[in-house]
């Protein structure tokens, strides 16, 4: 469980690397390959982050984590680069 929670969390710190990306860069540059790519790009986003935040809930307990640190955790989700920082920090192979 682990192990798909790390991988979880840096698909989710990618993804909204390139959602940010595309909203940013690729909607001044091309706007018709912008309306193409919103919807995907979203949709993956959104279910990597959903999945990011019910798993941090599933193995609070295996990695003992407190609230504290689950906050953290969550929080980091919200964040750039945040996720990363997560998997390095907090994520313990059990």
């Amino acid at each position: 469980m682990t192990n798909l929670f790390k991988f979880i969390a840096i698909s989710e710190g990618i993804s909204y690397l390139v959602l940010f990306s595309n909203m940013l860069i690729i909607k001044k540059i091309n706007p018709e390959l912008y309306k193409i790519l919103l919807f995907p790009i979203g949709m993956a986003h959104g279910v990597l982050f959903i999945g990011y935040v019910i798993l941090a809930f599933i193995i609070t307990k295996r990695q003992n984590w407190n609230l504290k640190e689950l906050a953290i955790v969550q929080l980091a989700s919200l964040i750039p680069f945040g996720t990363f920082y997560i998997e390095k920090k907090y994520i313990r192979n059990v």
